[in-house]
């Protein structure tokens, strides 16, 4: 059974959970140290006390805009210290906050802040525009925040159509400056957070994370310390003390996006522990920038998102060497990569230049702990090969576990801390938050087999599954099969329609620069995945692009890779 807004309603056995909101969580955090670095972009530098104080006064704007518990918040916005202190606002008045790909256009966006029934965005002073030309179909929203305003990018005025709104549009500063701070209150751990994801296919959906859940997440960061998750304002207090006491508070750099979950769910559970979140002040993503920041910061943990960032990075640094000016990383004690397959090559690579442990985590917007994969220096880890986290399982589809070193492939599923469902989506939430074994599970399809020794290899998204001659081939094993040739740099696969075999896999391969594309060359990249793969998962064709498409997460753009192996192939 669902509630009307998509909500599961089993429960199964119970999994002891901190009963605590966020905001309550973190403002006992900020009395404690209140001197203590929150948030850092650029030259902007932020303690406990300013992050609260502010968040506080945009929680007072949000109420006297007529916001209040439930109330959805919009944050189309680049990343920047206004995002978590703006989050820290919303969940100060028990409002939900929402994630709005900065990269969406007018009909997604439209579709986004319409179905998750935003009450106020705040929204980059760049991307004003395209919320300008889709706010008349947006009855709902009362109040708009514009941060980073300038003579080029303004703040609308607010007297004409569409930004003549209920409660109106304001320079962010200036409505945090005049605002009174809203006072604490008591708030509940069924408040909310909002996680759209766009996935592979249809539109985006928004998974429900309940704050007890998201607390639940942070349960690694706080063994650090020999500690259970704390479940009173006093002892995330007591907690975040002993972090800074030990000098093991963490200093967090955050190279994707905010509002994609690798960095938002990493943000939240680093500032539950008092430690620091750092920003990276470019629009697009500079390995340099990353690297100066984390050497001139200090940084003690890293959040990448695979190949896609870990290559530039290693580009970065052995550029650097040669000119003679090496980065420091000394700092760093560990690099988080979650949502995309992180190859060993690259690993290896990176490993080449730091002590910091490598935890490749798989994970997703309905869910954390999946899995681990570990690598360190002179022992790294293989491609797609992890271990089951502690509330992970892998099942068929009608509710059996997978035996291990039986070779039967089944798909991953993770209990513990878990969303509630997807935002008025009953359907979907039911075919992924599934009930096995007498327990509600987050099942949201990626397949995997479990070796004899207790690891799983992950094979990829059924959503996306090729089916060739009646044999299911997952894109991101032949994806990376691919880049281990020498000369491919990034890969994406997909099935085209074939009247032999169903489905042609098809390799959409960006070459390393200075490689030349050659019919030569494309016959033996495919013959080097024979090596690797079962004959009937290597491409059957090979289509050469100048650049593999990915979102600002580093995801694949499956959609955009199946249109180009069309044309090229059509």
């Amino acid at each position: 059974m669902n509630h009307a807004d998509g909500r599961a309603t089993e429960t199964g056995p119970t999994i002891a959970m901190p009963e605590i909101d966020i905001a309550t969580a973190w403002e006992a955090i900020a009395d404690e140290i209140p001197d203590a670095d929150a948030l850092i972009h650029g030259d902007v530098v932020r303690s406990w006390a300013d992050f609260e104080s502010r968040a506080a006064r945009v929680a007072g704007h949000l109420v006297a805009a007529g916001l209040g518990p439930d109330d959805k918040v919009a944050f189309y916005l680049h990343n920047g210290t206004e995002y978590l202190e703006a989050t820290f606002g919303a969940f100060k008045a028990r409002c939900v906050p929402v994630n709005v790909n900065y990269r969406y256009l007018e009909a997604e966006l439209a579709y986004l802040l319409d179905n998750s029934d935003a009450a106020a965005v705040v929204v980059s002073a760049e991307l004003v525009d395209r919320l300008g030309a889709v706010l008349g179909q947006l009855p709902a929203v009362r109040t708009v925040l514009v941060v980073g305003a300038t003579d080029e990018h303004p703040v609308p005025d607010g007297s004409s159509a569409p930004w003549d709104l209920a409660a109106g549009v304001d320079d962010y500063d200036s409505a945090v400056a005049a605002a009174e701070p809203m006072a604490r209150i008591a708030r509940s751990a069924d408040d909310l957070w909002f996680l759209y994801t766009g996935g592979t296919t249809g539109m985006p959906k928004g998974v429900m994370w309940p704050h007890r859940s998201l607390i639940g997440t942070s349960a690694a960061t706080f063994r650090v310390i020999r500690s259970e998750v704390p479940s009173t304002a006093e002892g995330f207090a007591a907690a975040a003390r002993t972090f800074h006491d030990t000098g093991r508070a963490i200093r967090l750099l955050a190279a994707a996006p905010l509002m994609h979950g690798t960095s938002g769910i990493a943000a939240n559970g680093v500032l539950l522990s008092g430690g620091c979140v750092t920003t990276l002040s470019g629009r697009s993503f500079d390995a340099d920038e990353l690297c100066r920041t984390v050497q001139e910061r200090r940084i003690t943990q890293l959040t990448i998102v695979g190949d896609a960032f870990a290559k530039p990075i290693v580009d970065a640094l052995e550029a650097a060497d040669a000119a003679g000016r090496p980065y420091d990383l000394s700092s760093l004690r560990m690099i988080v990569s979650s949502g995309v397959i992180w190859s060993r090559p690259v690993k290896d690579a990176l490993l080449g230049w730091t002590d910091a442990i490598l935890a490749d985590l798989l994970g997703s917007s309905e869910g954390t702990g999946f899995g681990t994969s570990v690598s360190r220096r002179g022992s790294s880890a293989g491609t797609a090969a992890f271990r089951l986290g502690e509330h992970a399982r892998v099942f068929t589809d009608d509710g059996v576990e997978v035996e291990p070193g039986s070779g039967q492939v089944g798909v991953l599923a993770v209990g513990g801390p878990i969303p509630i469902g997807y935002y008025k989506d009953a359907a979907k939430t039911e075919a992924t938050f599934r009930t096995f074994a007498g327990r509600v599970w987050s099942v949201p399809g990626d397949f995997a087999t479990v070796e004899a020794d207790g690891a799983i290899t992950l094979l990829g998204r059924g959503s996306v599954c090729i089916n060739t001659a009646g044999e299911k081939v997952y894109p991101e094993e032949v994806e990376e099969a691919l880049k281990l040739h020498p000369s491919v740099h990034d890969a994406n696969v997909v099935g085209l329609p074939d009247d032999r075999w169903g489905q042609a896999v098809t390799g959409v391969v960006e070459l390393v620069g200075g490689a030349e594309d050659s019919e030569e060359l494309r016959a033996e990249i495919v013959a080097s995945t024979k090596e690797h793969l079962a004959g009937y998962k290597c491409p059957k064709h090979l289509v050469v692009v100048e650049r593999i498409r990915r979102g600002p997460n580093g995801k694949a753009d499956y959609r955009w890779a199946t249109d180009t192996a069309v044309a090229a192939t059509s």
